[in-house]
């Protein structure tokens, strides 16, 4: 029990400790590549009718369709360091209007 919760005390931290990436510097670092038009079946960065279908499936589609990939999008969106909590930014940064 003592070791379990040594882990635990050391694993946690560690954990907890990975900072969340600005959205935009992700976007711009290997989401842009596709989304930003040169990939005619990637959704558009603020196209709302375009992600309209996406969006409607909701957020739990959207985040399994990033992490395990999803027609030509690759596993992880070819964000290899990105988290969960990034993920969902850079999500909401694309599928919202620029400015909102």
């Amino acid at each position: 029990m003592t070791r379990w919760l040594l882990a635990v005390g050391v694993l946690i931290p560690l954990y907890g400790a990975q900072a969340t990436q600005d959205p935009e510097a992700v976007y711009n670092r290997v989401c842009v590549a596709c989304h930003a038009g040169q990939l005619p079946s990637a959704p558009k960065r603020g196209d709302e009718a375009a992600w309209a279908p996406t969006l409607a499936q909701g957020m739990g589609t959207l985040m399994q369709h990033v992490t395990e990939g999803f027609k030509a999008m690759p596993t992880r969106g070819l964000c290899m360091d990105c988290s969960t909590e990034d993920y969902q930014a850079v999500i909401h940064l694309m599928v919202s209007k620029p400015g909102r």
